[in-house]
């Protein structure tokens, strides 16, 4: 078996939910790779147009990619990599900040 083929068979498929869908991703993928292959439409809006996002450089420089993941926003899914049970949404505008908050 050659060494490409094997580095592949290393990542297991594993649940994520995205908005509330329940989707399969290869562990340690990145999250934005998982969404794009499943559902290539925008992954979250600008806050300042409104305009639709998606991820665009895939290498964490641009923030076109920042998602809720597991309940945390303003994450770049092209640098987070797929664990199992993550639940990731769409991030549609700013975050809010609780009065508690610092």
């Amino acid at each position: 078996m050659s060494a490409q083929r094997e580095s592949i068979e290393i990542f297991r498929t594993v649940p994520l939910c995205f908005q509330g869908d329940m989707i399969t991703a290869k562990e340690g993928e990145p999250v934005a790779a998982a969404i794009l292959a499943t559902h290539p439409d925008f992954t979250g809006k600008s806050p300042v147009s409104g305009r639709r996002r998606s991820p665009y450089c895939m290498m964490g420089l641009c923030f076109e990619c920042l998602m809720e993941i597991d309940g945390i926003p303003n994450q770049r899914a092209c640098v987070a990599s797929v664990r199992m049970n993550m639940t990731v949404r769409k991030q549609i505008g700013t975050r809010s900040f609780s009065a508690g908050s610092k």
